[in-house]
């Protein structure tokens, strides 16, 4: 299972970027997925995640109201949708999946290697 991120860049603060996770590989079951992001210096945080029908969401406090997190089953993507950016927004994105590879088989944890996002000021 390969995830491959994008959409990162650099923004003005208050502007708008759109990240995409694209699954690929053996996938019998694609279930909750969500995004991470790690400022330099700082810990890994959970930013947002949704379920494997996309019918329940979650969000960290700091980006309410200005992220929207979505999938498309169908593509086996899923997007972040970021608006009003801070400069504290600025980090490495990543992806995460839990996914069922076979049949019957273990649910695994997977990462996609992370895309930038820098916002100035």
């Amino acid at each position: 299972v390969q995830l491959v991120e994008s959409g990162g860049g650099l923004v003005q603060a208050g502007g708008s970027l759109r990240l995409s996770c694209a699954a690929s590989g053996r996938t019998f079951s694609i279930n909750a997925m969500g995004w991470y992001r790690q400022a330099p210096g700082k810990q890994r945080e959970l930013v947002a995640t949704i379920t494997s029908g996309g019918g329940s969401t979650n969000y960290r406090d700091s980006v309410k109201g200005r992220f929207t997190i979505s999938r498309d089953n169908a593509k086996n993507t899923m997007y972040l949708q970021m608006n009003s950016l801070k400069p504290e927004d600025t980090a490495v994105y990543y992806c995460n999946a839990m996914v069922i590879v076979v049949p019957g088989g273990w649910l695994s944890d997977y990462w996609g290697q992370g895309t930038q996002v820098t916002v100035s000021s």
